[in-house]
């Protein structure tokens, strides 16, 4: 199965293609940005299909992350997967960026929590934890980071994502080793890639997955009244 995988959910731009089970990508490309979004997926999109043998009509799957993240990125990210699965007739399936940002740590946190922290503003952050063996720490939530941080346990714990130098500062407050994983503010493209060409189209799918309600609400002072 050949999968192409598109995450903008946070502060960056990628996609890449790869076979199910690859240790590798046949084409990958990452922008880091904060915004900008809809802006570069599409020529970003161009370049990675470029590089890829048989092009779009070698592929089987899209992938897209579907947040927690940034509501612009994830609607452009979505809109543009569901649009190439539509063209192409093959499965669109949906992959948390939690769950994204945990898998790699997980290969290689050893016996430690393996914890994934988005900064969500405010001193928040959206949270998951998984020990070692695959038992849930912590699901999938949003919470102040001092919360999160008494929720891991007194283990030994490694964190990625935006939000981790946030929550291991808290972590160390409350007596709990914390180790922030480098380079990984945001998810691996393969990581995106992999996960969903395991996951169920049935049961995963390509919609925005929000942990809060959105920031921005509509204004009711102004509205006319129905007759």
């Amino acid at each position: 199965m050949r999968v192409l995988a598109i995450d903008t959910a946070l502060g960056a731009c990628s996609a890449c293609v790869a076979e199910r089970g690859a240790s590798a990508a046949i084409s990958t490309e990452t922008m880091v940005m904060e915004r900008g979004h809809a802006e570069a997926l599409l020529p970003l999109l161009e370049r990675v299909m470029a590089h890829a043998p048989g092009g779009f009509s070698a592929i089987d799957r899209v992938v897209v992350t579907v947040g927690p993240g940034s509501f612009t990125g994830l609607r452009i990210g979505i809109s543009a997967a569901r649009a190439i699965g539509l063209a192409l007739k093959v499965p669109v399936v949906g992959v948390t960026s939690l769950s994204a940002l945990l898998s790699p740590i997980v290969a290689t946190a050893g016996d430690r929590v393996a914890v994934a922290a988005i900064d969500a503003r405010h001193g928040q952050v959206f949270v998951q934890a998984v020990a070692p063996g695959g038992r849930v720490v912590v699901p999938a939530r949003l919470a102040p980071a001092r919360e999160a941080a008494r929720l891991l346990g007194s283990g030994n714990i490694m964190i990625a994502g935006s939000g981790a130098g946030l929550l291991a500062a808290e972590a160390w407050s409350v007596g709990v080793n914390a180790t922030v994983a480098p380079d990984a503010l945001f998810p691996d493209p393969l990581w995106v890639a992999r996960l969903g060409a395991l996951a169920d189209p049935a049961t995963a799918l390509p919609k925005p997955y929000y942990l809060r309600a959105p920031d921005a609400k509509p204004q009711e002072g102004g509205a006319l009244p129905r007759a």
